[in-house]
């Protein structure tokens, strides 16, 4: 296995050093018949090349081969293939496996730190991890008390580690990280415990620091030219954030990044959204709140900030915007841009302009989307990319302890972190939604570190006058602002899709099912029941010329914390547990990766 590891390596590298090491990742994210990042490419496209399998034979599809990770709770992420290696990842304690594809997945390594389980009850939504991942011959992991750490993939040995946050004061972990050139890309959760919330750079060669930048704060803190860094268009000035929170508020006040990140390698850009600003009560925190709920683009070198854009000022619903950028070249107006499409928590689908943050198109991607109107299109307008709010529907509308009734979407948005996929062929998005409405009853907290800094209490439920379930999967046109169809679902679609040049979707359900819809027509063309909920993300690869599919299960995360965490009182989970209290009668625990093939 060493031997095969050492020759892949050689075979794409020309030279030495640690830039090479980065044209070594890129190499393999290029190269179909691997998987060598969570999010399948620099541009979360969650596309595949591969076509072995396609509409006509997938329905074909069998289960090649599984694996236990011994761990339950909720499994988000994917596995990584290199070479003739995959690992594997699980929640906490967040162990990786590595396994030998080439002697039926025998275990090459094992990796499990030994963490402190009191960063268990801090984790906010599920002990979750979203995976790995690969760059310089190291396998790279965060765990869920902030220890980065860099194993070697060949050994499993600790080359180095950094703490990057502190659990005591409520920072923990559940996101991947993002190699970009000689670094790593690193958030921070604990929005709900009122942390100040950044992402951070560590070199790859020995974790060092590089930068950080936070997402409120003083102009040093954000890394901001208050002169070039921009906000639809327009300079953001000096103390943009600070500004915008009464007195010291921002120094507790979240906008953390424990989402995804995209990199766009010609515009030397990384993207990422930030999330909601604390506390959930909106009276204790008057202001627009910048830069919680922004979009931003920042060079990778210096983390300097070239624009933001926010979508939900004074965000009153806790609607995190951290879901995926997705990055695309497409004809607008008859122009070729320069895209980035990204899929709120606050039921808004936007496309802008990557290169300069203009904002193109904003439409609601769920029509029961009911807490805003729209968002402002007109430039000339003092409201141009805002939301329109609905009175009714504002939690702060009566001030603390009223009970705000039929707000759509609930906290955990339209769509939560669950990836979209998009085809380069179709030129649609493939959505996996929540179709799920609150009701949000604020009420004033104090704030005390490393104690949940929350206040406000929800209960959750099926949208009205629907289909009756709690989700949808849908495809999207990002130019249009459009659904072009869409499946509905009876619990939340949380798994992230793929899709692939077979012209197949991908994509998993909470009751555990893997699914193949055409990609075209929505057609069902194959499932299969795999042995609990799926709320990780279908990926795809080849080994000695045969596809396989492959996807974790193991229910949790939010939509799932009843029965990860064996909650019963409706109003825990952040009101998820009555929302999807019948879960427990399809799916239990488990904590496995399927593998499907073709027959031979």
């Amino acid at each position: 296995m060493k031997k095969t590891l050492t020759l892949t390596t050689a075979m794409l590298l020309a030279t030495t050093g640690m830039a090479v090491a980065n044209d070594d990742l890129k190499a393999l994210i290029d190269d179909p018949n691997q998987w060598a990042i969570q999010t399948g490419d620099y541009a979360n496209q969650r596309y595949s090349k591969l076509d072995q399998i396609n509409k006509d034979n997938v329905g074909d599809l069998q289960v090649a081969w599984m694996f236990s990770t011994g761990v339950l709770r909720g499994h988000e992420g994917s596995p990584l293939v290199i070479g003739d290696v995959m690992y594997v990842h699980t929640p906490f304690p967040n162990i990786v496996y590595a396994l030998d594809l080439k002697n039926e997945g025998k275990i090459i390594w094992k990796y499990e730190p030994k963490q402190d389980p009191n960063v268990i009850p801090v984790m906010c939504c599920d002990t979750v991890n979203r995976g790995v991942a690969y760059a310089d011959g190291k396998i790279i992991l965060h765990q869920a008390d902030t220890t980065v750490v860099a194993l070697n993939a060949e050994t499993g040995a600790v080359e180095w580690s950094v703490v990057n946050g502190d659990p005591t004061i409520g920072e923990t972990n559940t996101a991947t990280v993002l190699p970009v050139k000689d670094k790593v890309i690193v958030g921070i959760s604990g929005g709900e415990f009122g942390v100040q919330g950044h992402i951070t750079a560590y070199n790859l060669a020995d974790g060092s620091m590089a930068w950080r930048a936070y997402s409120v704060g003083t102009d040093d803190q954000l890394l901001v030219d208050p002169e070039k860094t921009t906000h639809l268009g327009k300079p953001i000035g000096k103390d943009s954030s600070i500004n915008t929170w009464e007195g010291d508020q921002w120094k507790i006040g979240g906008a953390t990044t424990w989402g995804w990140y995209s990199y766009d390698p010609e515009l030397d850009l990384i993207y990422y959204g930030s999330a909601n600003p604390s506390t959930w009560n909106p009276a204790q925190r008057p202001g627009d709140n910048r830069w919680s709920m922004t979009i931003m683009a920042r060079d990778p070198d210096d983390g300097m900030a070239k624009w933001f854009y926010q979508m939900t000022p004074h965000d009153e619903w806790d609607f995190d915007g951290i879901n995926e950028m997705i990055l695309t070249d497409q004809e607008i107006d008859g122009t070729e841009r320069k895209l980035l499409t990204h899929f709120d928590r606050n039921g808004f689908a936007y496309t802008l302009d990557r290169v300069t943050g203009e904002l193109l198109v904003a439409e609601k991607f769920d029509p029961t989307v009911n807490w805003a109107t729209h968002i402002e299109m007109d430039p000339n307008s003092d409201q141009f990319g805002r939301p329109q709010v609905v009175a009714q529907f504002s939690t702060e509308q009566n001030g603390e302890d009223v009970n705000t009734t039929g707000i759509c979407p609930a906290a955990l948005g339209t769509k939560d972190q669950q990836p979209a996929a998009y085809s380069p062929e179709t030129k649609l998005f493939y959505v996996p939604t929540n179709h799920v409405c609150m009701d949000y009853e604020p009420f004033r907290v104090s704030y005390t570190a490393g104690q949940p800094y929350v206040g406000a209490t929800l209960s959750m439920f099926p949208a009205p006058d629907s289909h009756g379930g709690m989700g949808n999967f849908i495809a999207w046109d990002n130019i249009k602002g459009e659904i072009v169809w869409s499946i509905p679902e009876q619990f939340s679609v949380w798994s992230g899709a793929l899709a692939t040049a077979g012209d197949i979707v991908f994509y998993g359900t909470l009751e555990g099912y893997l699914k193949a819809i055409d990609a075209k027509t929505g057609e069902e063309l194959y499932k299969f029941k795999t042995p609990s909920g799926i709320i990780g993300n279908v990926m795809t690869y080849t080994h000695e010329g045969k596809q396989y599919v492959a996807i974790l299960s193991g229910v949790g995360g939010w939509a799932g914390i009843g029965l990860a965490a064996g909650l019963t009182n409706p109003n825990d989970g952040l009101g998820a547990v009555g929302g999807y209290a019948a879960l427990s009668d399809y799916t239990a625990l488990g904590g496995q990766l399927t593998v499907f093939a073709l027959p031979d």
